[in-house]
């Protein structure tokens, strides 16, 4: 008996794995949908191959580049239906390797073709479908071939979309290079070749790329200069060997000011090509290094990380604490030598803290995780302990009580202490409590700054903390300016409660956050924990008023911070709703994910979708103000404008992939869609005008 089981479990090991429809390889993870699970008979049927790199890895276009191979399919289709046409690939990406360009996939993408369900088949039919898929995956490091056999067991019907295929089906179209309706023409000249290419909207071409699907027509890691001549953009790069002949094939990528990048399929005829024109109007030219080059240049991004850090400082939770910071240098006892040193100390705390926040940023993405900047405030811990902070501050320049060495561990002791130990801990304390403000003013630097190699990217976030540090720094160095700040006096006191008010409102602002990411009991909880604190600094301030001494260990305090963040949830209870703001409900927004996107998108209508967050200010400013105007509902319902909302109140990975896409670190973000398939990201502070005068 046990022999016989033993012989029949071995008999079923040694069959072959039946086929499924999703694969999961040691490095990649790939799917084969269709547009119908009930292919109609006499009608095409749509197939998709879904390829999904883990981080780190990549795939490839049809003409790999200088390295890899591209993906191929092998069919087995039901009798009657013809093998289907050669896939159609995405527009890819360019990665340099080694000094090798490769033409790459480093996300999910979708390879399609299309097939013809034979006419006469009986509704109720299987109609299986299966392919085999083989494809190359690398790393920075090496490269592994993989391959799986997939299935699809559909089945004879009504033709109608699949839920859950057709969306995605959806997607993979609308990432295909559009057909372009003027002619090309490419000459070589020397060893140079040439390609001009007429379109409209030259004036926002920020940079280009042009993909030959031959593999001689130009040198890949070439950099391809791109300059307007006349009504065509004109690329020139060196031509490849033995060069290209007859019709040239490719796909043009362009970036245009506002929009995501877009492609372009290119069919070049040999002719007359006009000279080099101007340099692109958007970036003030376009001489590429390998790689495509999009976006400014480095020293554009640091100087708007710098100015973005610069006027961070007015933000309401920062700038109580360089105004007391600032006027303490005022006293008249701080020499010139003294007063370089606390300047010196305070740029060092806010450029490390912001520094360490932006490497925490990149190492958490090299290791696979889709986090973006300021990806802290998504823990209701870490807004529980802000929320806490930003009370004892509050209370502290209000005058409940003063923190000396003798009062313990406060949380803000070091930055209120003199010297260069305080001053350090002033400009950690001002980096920490600012990063939720630098939407508005950071979007483009740091999101510059993910796609960037290590050392630039960290030293953008270093800028971001310079231009922060900045007025402190000028004031410290500057015996004419620290001349400028009033003299001290008692005028310093109302001072001091006067900028106790937006303490206190960052404060209700955090708790309402909280709220809103771990529900009401937590926000209760939340607060309870502020006032038990509170009433510990109270206590501590009667002692202080009473002349009495006070000797607390530092531990006290800082248990006190520990047990009162620990009272907060890190989730909000299941099924909890979160508050819908003014915005969404008058505008009918719906939840942003990938897959209604991309149907809406391949249906061509309108949407408007904004990314936010509750702890964004520029976020709830614009949501309540612009967005919330009768006029933009009106507009926007007159005009079948779909508004679709992502919220980053809390970790969400489809948003921080899509934000990652559209290089982007944080929100808020706002993208127009128009139903021709164009894309135009609008700016971060919202007009009524801007939203009721999308092209539709």
């Amino acid at each position: 008996m046990i022999r016989s089981l033993v012989s029949f479990v071995l008999a079923l090991l040694a069959l072959p794995a039946l086929a499924a429809p999703v694969s999961e390889q040691p490095h990649t993870r790939v799917e084969l949908i269709a547009q119908s699970s009930a292919p109609a008979p006499g009608k095409p049927l749509q197939l998709g191959i879904v390829l999904t790199p883990k981080a780190g890895w990549h795939t490839y276009w049809l003409n790999p580049g200088d390295a890899g191979a591209p993906t191929r399919a092998e069919w087995r289709m039901p009798a009657g239906v013809s093998a289907p046409p050669e896939l159609q690939y995405p527009v890819p990406g360019t990665l340099v390797v080694s000094g090798l360009m490769n033409h790459v996939y480093e996300k999910r993408n979708i390879l399609l073709t299309q097939i013809d369900v034979p006419a006469g088949l009986a509704a109720g039919n299987a109609f299986p479908i299966e392919v085999q898929v083989d494809w190359l995956v690398c790393s920075h490091e090496q490269c592994v071939p993989e391959s799986a056999t997939l299935s699809l067991p559909l089945v004879v019907g009504d033709g109608a979309d699949d839920a859950t295929m057709a969306p995605q089906i959806a997607e993979g179209r609308a990432a295909l290079p559009r057909a372009l309706a003027a002619t090309a023409t490419w000459a070589k000249a020397g060893t140079r070749f040439v390609l001009s290419v007429p379109m409209a909207g030259l004036d926002k071409v920020k940079s280009a790329w042009f993909f030959p699907t031959g593999d001689a027509v130009i040198t890949h890691v070439t950099p391809q200069k791109v300059t307007i001549a006349g009504d065509a953009l004109r690329i020139e790069t060196d031509a490849g060997t033995p060069g290209p002949e007859g019709e040239v094939t490719g796909v043009l990528r362009v970036e245009m000011a506002g929009e995501a990048p877009m492609g372009f399929a290119i069919t070049a005829k040999e002719g007359s090509v006009p000279g080099p024109g101007a340099a692109l109007a958007a970036t003030g030219g376009n001489d590429d290094a390998a790689g495509g080059g999009d976006g400014p240049g480095l020293p554009l991004i640091l100087l708007g990380a710098v100015l973005g850090g610069l006027i961070l400082n007015v933000m309401p939770c920062v700038f109580p604490i360089l105004s007391l910071k600032a006027l303490a240098l005022a006293k008249g006892n701080v020499g010139p030598a003294e007063a370089r040193t606390e300047a010196l100390a305070y740029t060092a705390g806010v450029v490390i803290v912001v520094t360490a926040l932006g490497g925490l940023v990149l190492a958490l993405r090299a290791a696979g995780s889709q986090v973006g900047w300021a990806f802290q405030l998504q823990d209701p811990r870490v807004i529980a302990f802000l929320l806490l902070l930003v009370t004892g501050i509050a209370l502290n320049l209000a005058g409940l009580f003063e923190v000396t060495l003798t009062t313990g561990n406060l949380g803000q002791e070091k930055a209120r202490s003199g010297g260069a130990s305080g001053a350090f801990f002033t400009g950690a304390l001002a980096a920490f409590v600012a990063t939720p403000c630098t939407g508005p003013f950071m979007a483009g630097a740091l999101g510059a700054a993910l796609v960037l190699p290590t050392v630039q990217a960290l030293s953008v976030f270093a800028g971001l903390g310079l231009g922060l540090a900045l007025p402190f720094l000028l004031i410290g160095f500057s015996p004419a300016l620290r001349r400028r700040l009033p003299k001290p006096g008692a005028w310093m006191v109302r001072l001091r409660a006067i900028l106790s008010v937006p303490m206190f409102l960052t404060a209700l602002a955090l708790a309402w956050v909280l709220g809103q990411q771990v529900g009401v009991n937590g926000m209760a909880m939340g607060l309870a924990g502020t006032l038990i604190f509170g009433l510990f600094l109270w206590w501590l301030g009667s002692r202080q008023h009473g002349g009495k001494s006070l000797a607390i260990p530092g531990t006290l305090s800082l248990a006190t911070i520990v047990a009162a963040v620990l009272l907060v949830p890190t989730a909000a209870p299941e099924g909890a709703a979160k508050a819908t703001t003014t915005a969404a409900s008058e505008l009918n927004a719906v939840k942003f994910t990938p897959a209604a996107l991309a149907e809406l998108r391949g249906a061509n209508k309108p949407v408007f979708l904004y990314m936010t967050a509750d702890w964004c200010l520029t976020c709830k400013v614009n949501e309540k103000g612009a967005m919330a105007d009768a006029a933009v509902a009106d507009y926007f319902k007159a005009k079948g404008i779909t508004v679709m909302e992502g919220d980053w109140t809390r970790n969400d990975p489809a948003i921080s992939a899509w934000l990652a896409e559209h290089k982007r670190a944080g929100v808020p973000v706002y993208v127009y869609y128009d139903p021709t398939g164009g894309e135009t990201e609008l700016p971060q502070i919202l007009t009524v005008d801007a939203l009721t005068t999308l092209k539709v």
